[in-house]
């Protein structure tokens, strides 16, 4: 497994972020990861001597962050209204800094189908999609994508809404799923012989994880319930020249979109072994047992020092 080696950190002492406001909660479908992640981040913070203030950013959170005369802002939001650009134009236009990608990244980055037509417009590896019309009859979409499919909400995380599709039986109940969570759907040829993630810190691809799941795919409750037997596997298993290509691929997939500072690139191999590009959160989960945390861990970097070195991509 290759060793990333992080550029040298730029904050040395607390004081120099100032005030900070971490905002986590919001009201998108992944409310409940952004407040265990938020507190988490929170703690991680204060432990390490930040003067660190947390803002349940529902619909009052704004106002709150106003009158808290912050200095820079740690978002954990995860989810529409947090990772879609929404408040990372409102703090922009506050004069605020804050963590990870600005508002063109972000918004991209969370619409499944603009950042699969800018990969395809730029040579990166993507299973074949198209927007579904959940009013127009459904039946030619299997001989254009084919089965197994994958049927997802083009604005959701955290697999919300996905489902897999193995025949027509399962393609309506699939789209009105996805329907519930948004309007935009899309379909995608189903790769998943494995899956991976590839986190990304100041342009620093850390260990590769390979994923294996008993469920059919990576879902929510394989993500986030305890016991469901995901297993993660950090070194991935890739030889070491494989992983630096796949780790350069997932960096290019970030960077196209105008995605920065930190976030996690998801992305699957055929039978070949040639990677399919998925999506890019470009606000991963920070629990403790977060894909993220994990990698960093794998090169010996702590909970608390990567919560610190994220909160340094606030810095310009």
């Amino acid at each position: 497994m290759l060793s990333p080696v992080l550029p040298p950190s730029r904050i040395h002492h607390p004081c120099d972020f100032g005030r900070v406001v971490v905002l986590y909660g919001g009201c998108s479908s992944e409310r409940e990861i952004s407040l265990s992640s938020g507190i988490g981040v929170l703690a991680a913070l204060r432990r390490k001597g930040v003067d660190a203030h947390g803002i349940d950013c529902d619909a009052q959170g704004i106002r709150r962050m106003l009158r808290g005369d912050f200095d820079r802002a740690f978002i954990a939001l995860h989810g529409r209204g947090g990772e879609d650009g929404t408040v990372q134009g409102a703090l922009e236009s506050m004069g605020i800094p804050f963590t990870g990608s600005k508002v063109l990244g972000s918004a991209l980055s969370m619409d499944k189908y603009l950042s699969k037509r800018m990969w395809s417009a730029t040579g990166i590896p993507t299973p074949s999609f198209e927007i579904v019309d959940a009013d127009e009859p459904l039946d030619a979409l299997p001989e254009r994508i084919g089965f197994p499919m994958a049927i997802k909400p083009v604005g959701e995380g955290s697999s919300i809404g996905v489902s897999k599709v193995r025949d027509v039986a399962g393609l309506e109940r699939a789209v009105m799923t996805a329907k519930a969570f948004d309007d935009r759907i899309i379909a995608e040829s189903w790769i998943g012989e494995a899956e991976y993630t590839a986190a990304i810190l100041e342009g620093c691809v850390l260990p590769l994880i390979r994923l294996e799941t008993p469920h059919d795919f990576y879902d929510y409750e394989a993500k986030y319930t305890t016991g469901a037997g995901t297993r993660y596997f950090c070194p991935s298993g890739l030889d070491d020249r494989t992983e630096a290509e796949f780790g350069r691929l997932a960096l290019d997939a970030f960077t196209v979109l105008g995605a920065s500072g930190w976030g996690r690139v998801d992305f699957v191999c055929d039978r070949k072994g040639a990677p399919f590009f998925l999506d890019v959160n470009t606000i991963p989960g920070m629990t403790g047992h977060s894909l993220v945390p994990r990698a960093a861990r794998a090169i010996k970097v702590g909970y608390d020092d990567l919560v610190w070195r994220i909160l340094e991509t606030s810095v310009e």
